[in-house]
Parts: structure tokens; C-alpha cells; sequence
């Protein structure tokens, strides 16, 4: 049985309030796992790039600054946000190329590398989408994806948008279909869900289907039913079911993406007590005008935590509470204060408050972009990540 984990979504025009872009993700991962929210700025490059296992070549661009949401043992992220307004999610998937350049039991690439070299280094989803084909083409993936679980590996899918479009990239091995999203809302789950429409594929993507009796050759070369040995089928259709009801009126926002990241009843929300809990979440509103802002819980199981904003500034900065210690835990402050005073003690009043605050956020993130931006309000931004984080850590005593 496969782990029932993660869930990604988009939603575009006409559906959203202000024609934005809304991205959310749920990362679910191993019980007791840290997954900690770190800014990375100005990072030097390194004439070679360690990544969790293997090393690769370094760019030779000038890299983006990035907000990731990873789990603290590896290099790469779950889920994130680059200051060019490109945000990237992964989702495992299982497929039935499994040998060779499919075996996903060897050290390669991870998926969540690829997220990070995707948010690192391009400059739109769909420059962002070449960029993690091309180092999957050249360097593979796979490799152990728990720090304590050698069976645990698999193949990915992505969600990769910006504020004018979405792609869904789904892999097998080193093959690869990708899907452009215009308009209305798509997600994605633990399965394959690319079917005919194919707007880029890897090369020779079909001959070479054929000649590993993965298609007839008959017909429309349809991607799932070539590689799928299956999938959450149910919480995919779940997650669709969700996002046609919250965008019936063409006016879906920030809050509504959080209302679905919370859906318990679908599974898309998995408390600690889970094997798989929701270990982070992401929300992010992306405008082609105006701020793009992304929210961060940093703790588990978003039902019971608190979404906090973070807006890309010349000056902008995280908070040094959701960086992970090196230490064999791992727990960073807010993860451990949050599991001491809401998970384990079932605190439904500081639950309330936490969400009260979050609600306080939204309103504050509304007036702050209906009234425009000056240096002092611009300051006030460059911080706003840590001001909520520091205030949760206070609540908590």
C-alpha cells in the first residue's frame, strides 16, 4: 500500500478574486519528521552543487533567492517560492518503469532537489519547468526520500506556476509529459493524471513507450495509462470536488485554499496521530501587477495552525525560529513550542486564538495591497514573516 500523501492545487482566472494565482500545497511526510520554512538570499555559487546525495553542476546564471518549506534533513524542498513569483510543489508517484534509469532505489536526484533547482533557477514556471526536465534527463532521479526509511523512494510529479500559468509535469524515470494550465483550477495527488492533452514531453517520448511495450502505438498516446501502476484516485477526485464547489462563484481567495489544505474528512489534512502527517503547508497569491504574497504554517496540520505571511523585499527576512538545529531532532522553536502547547495538550482555545490572529493577516494583507506600497508600509513587509512567527512563539508563553 502506498502512503496516501500530498496534495497540490491551482487555481487561475477567470475563478479567482482579482484574477490572481493561487497555489497551495500539503506536504505529507514520515511521523515526527521537521520540516522547517528557511529564506535563502544571496547564495554563493559553488563551482559544484551539493545536493542531498549526489553533486551537479553548479549555474551559471545568477541564482533567485528562495522561501522553502523542506524537510531539515535533506537539501531540497517539499514546496517553495522564488522572488521572480514562480512557486513549485512535489507529489510522489509510482509508476511501472522501474529498472534502469527508472530504478528509483538509486541515488540520484530527489524530487524535492529538483523543486529547489527548479525555484533556484528559473525565472518563470515555464523556464522553471525546462530547467527541472533537463536536470532530470541528464541526471536522473530517485534515492531513499525519508532520512530513516530506505523503502521509501519513488517518482515525482510537479505543480509549477507563476502569476499568467501553471504546468503539471509528471515523470517516469527520466521520461516526462508536462501539461500548460491557463485558466480554472487543476491538482494533483499521488497518481498520474496526465492523459492525450501533452503540451512538452521528453524526447522520443513515444517511440520509446513502444519499444518498452508501455503503448500499442494505436491510438492517442495517453501518459497515464502507459506508466500508472496506480494512485489516490479517491482524494484526487476529492480535491477536484473542493476546488469546483469554493470557485462555483468565480471569487475563490487566499482563505478558501486554506479552507481546503484543512479538509480532514478527504484525508487532504492529516493530523500527527497519522503515519503520514501533514508536516507543512504553503499558500501562495501570485499577480502579475501587484504583491505576490506566500503563507507558511512551519508546524503540523494546518487545521490546528496558523498560516503566516512572507512577501519577497530587497530586505525581506524570515525568522531564525523555523530553521531547523543540526541536531538529531531537528525541532526548531516554533515546531517544538507548537507541538508542546497545541498538538500534545489539544489546545482548541489556542487554536482559536492562532486562527483569530490568521484571520487579523488576511485583513492587514488586503488593506496593505488596496492602499499601495510606500517605504514605510514596504518596511513593515520586509519583516512580516518573523513579526507572525515571533508573535505565535509569545502565544505560547
Amino acid at each position: 500500500m502506498y502512503p496516501r500523501s500530498c496534495d497540490t492545487f491551482v487555481v487561475l482566472s477567470p475563478l479567482t478574486k482579482g484574477n490572481v494565482v493561487i497555489f497551495g500545497k500539503n506536504s505529507d511526510r514520515p511521523q515526527s519528521e521537521v520540516q522547517e520554512v528557511i529564506l535563502v538570499k544571496d547564495r554563493v555559487r559553488e563551482p559544484i552543487l551539493k545536493c542531498t546525495y549526489i553533486s551537479i553542476d553548479e549555474s551559471v546564471n545568477p541564482i533567485n533567492n528562495v522561501i522553502l518549506s523542506k524537510p531539515a534533513w535533506m537539501w531540497g524542498a517539499e514546496m517553495g517560492a522564488n522572488d521572480k513569483n514562480v512557486v513549485i510543489g512535489n507529489e510522489a508517484v509510482w509508476t511501472n518503469n522501474n529498472e534502469g534509469e527508472g530504478d528509483a532505489r538509486q541515488k540520484r536526484l530527489l524530487g524535492m532537489d529538483l523543486v529547489r533547482l527548479g525555484l533556484e533557477r528559473g525565472n518563470s514556471a515555464e523556464e522553471a519547468l525546462d530547467i527541472i526536465t533537463d536536470l532530470l534527463e541528464k541526471y536522473g532521479q530517485g534515492g531513499p526520500c525519508s532520512e530513516f526509511d530506505d523503502s521509501h523512494f519513488y517518482h515525482n510529479s510537479f505543480l509549477i506556476a507563476d502569476s499568467k500559468e501553471a504546468w503539471v509535469l509528471e515523470t517516469s524515470g527520466k521520461l516526462w509529459a508536462a501539461e500548460r494550465i491557463a485558466n480554472g483550477f487543476r491538482n494533483i495527488s499521488n497518481g498520474l493524471t496526465i492523459r492525450t492533452k501533452i503540451d512538452k514531453h521528453s524526447e522520443n517520448l513515444f517511440e520509446i513507450a513502444e519499444k518498452m511495450s508501455y503503448w500499442d502505438g494505436k491510438g492517442k498516446f495517453d501518459f497515464t495509462s502507459s506508466f500508472s501502476s496506480g494512485g489516490d484516485e479517491q482524494r484526487q477526485a476529492a480535491g477536484e470536488k473542493l476546488l469546483s464547489q469554493l470557485t462555483a462563484n468565480n471569487s475563490f481567495e487566499v482563505k478558501d485554499m486554506f479552507t481546503i489544505l484543512r479538509h480532514k474528512e478527504s484525508c487532504i489534512c492529516r493530523g500527527v496521530e497519522d503515519t503520514f502527517p501533514t508536516q507543512g503547508s504553503q499558500v501562495s497569491s501570485l499577480s502579475s501587477g501587484g504583491v505576490n504574497v506566500h503563507w507558511f504554517t512551519a508546524t503540523p496540520d494546518p487545521s490546528v495552525s496558523y498560516f503566516k505571511p512572507f512577501v519577497f523585499t530587497e530586505n525581506a527576512v524570515a525568522s531564525p525560529y523555523t530553521v531547523s538545529p543540526k541536531e538529531p531532532k531537528r525541532e526548531h522553536q516554533l515546531y517544538s513550542l507548537h507541538s508542546k502547547y497545541v498538538l500534545r495538550s489539544n489546545n482548541q482555545k489556542i487554536t482559536k486564538v492562532l486562527q483569530d490572529v490568521e484571520e487579523e493577516c488576511l485583513n492587514q494583507i488586503s488593506t496593505f495591497l488596496q492602499d499601495g506600497k510606500d517605504s514605510k508600509s514596504l518596511k513593515n513587509i520586509d519583516e512580516l514573516f518573523k513579526t507572525c512567527v515571533e508573535m505565535e512563539v509569545k502565544l505560547y508563553g
